[in-house]
């Protein structure tokens, strides 16, 4: 009886010292590696036809030529084009990924500029309208670049549609594009009254849907660009009035994120399929794009970081949340 005592006290002290030795080999919270996470930036209007995928080809481009890991999916979802654009073949898009016949990783192909571009389907009536199961899915297959790369731009679709909110509510940040044109400002006071509803412009305590996760002052932005301006006054006068009805209607501040002048070189590069970045690198638009670039860079981080909450996991969240209340018969 006296054995068996001492070999169960022999036991538990080796197993306590076991749990010792394995508590100092563990690292401090503040020494484990940190997970990268990327930049999302969608980018998105309140109508087609504003140049929005002209703006996020060739801000990509000037982002990988500034040595940053750069990703660009196409989710204009129906109607993509970012590839023609770029003049680059994509013998499979997303539908493939989303109908389980292709891996990410054989849908991605390089761009002009050293970026990756995702591309998404054309002309494919079901890609416009994705089912909740579908963009799980593309959720599933996406989450995996959010530790790979710098940052993420995401081309929308126009409009306030259930794919292009998918995207744009799960963003850190959201750059609306829109003209001088009055049909046009309207649209983008449109996309950014929805997007306030989903705390952006607002300074929180937190991210997406929850406030408590994120940093003190953490805000989700939302940005406005002006495309196809003569002058840079017609586009402050355009940013100014559309900040000031934002601010005073929905208690959002719309930062400003300058303008892209009406340059000839930028109709050339787009009949000649070569983005305006790479064909005319100091033409005005170029100059432009390199001054967005500069405007968006302090919220690109320059290490890894390990934040509260993914992009990935916020969309996850939200198609969650949407997915309960169609069940309920709630909609916002």
């Amino acid at each position: 009886m006296t054995l068996i005592i001492d070999q169960a006290t022999q036991l538990r002290a080796l197993v306590q010292n076991a749990k010792q030795a394995a508590a100092r080999n563990r690292p401090e919270p503040s020494r484990r590696r940190p997970v990268r996470r990327a930049s999302v930036i969608a980018v998105t209007s309140g109508k087609g036809g504003v140049g929005k995928s002209n703006v996020a080809v060739n801000l990509a481009i000037k982002l990988a030529t500034a040595g940053k890991k750069v990703v660009l999916l196409d989710a204009d979802l129906g109607l993509a084009n970012a590839d023609v654009l770029c003049n680059v073949n994509l013998p499979c898009n997303l539908s493939h990924v989303i109908s389980r016949k292709k891996e990410l990783s054989e849908v991605m192909v390089e761009g002009p500029g050293g970026f990756q571009l995702i591309g998404g389907a054309s002309g494919l009536a079901r890609m416009a309208d994705l089912s909740d199961a579908d963009r799980y899915r593309l959720v599933d297959a996406l989450a995996e670049l959010e530790e790979r790369v710098d940052v993420i731009l995401i081309d929308t679709g126009a409009g306030i549609s259930p794919n292009v909110l998918t995207f744009t509510r799960a963003a850190d940040q959201v750059l609306v594009v829109t003209t001088p044109e009055p049909t046009a400002i309207t649209d983008a006071y449109a996309v950014i009254k929805v997007l306030s509803r989903s705390g952006f412009g607002e300074l929180t305590t937190g991210g997406f849907g929850e406030m408590k996760n994120a940093s003190p002052g953490a805000r989700r932005r939302v940005s406005l660009l002006v495309n196809m301006v003569r002058t840079p006054g017609e586009a402050r006068v355009v940013y100014e009035r559309i900040s000031k009805v934002a601010r005073q209607f929905l208690n959002v501040s719309v930062d400003d994120a300058g303008y892209l002048c009406d340059d000839d070189e930028v109709q050339l590069a787009v009949r000649r399929r070569a983005p305006f970045m790479i064909a005319s690198p100091r033409c005005p638009a170029s100059q432009c794009i390199t001054q967005l670039a500069m405007r968006l860079q302090p919220d690109i981080p320059n290490t890894a970081v390990e934040p509260a909450r993914g992009f990935f996991e916020r969309m996850s969240r939200w198609l969650r949340g949407e997915g309960a209340r169609r069940t309920s018969g709630v909609m916002e």
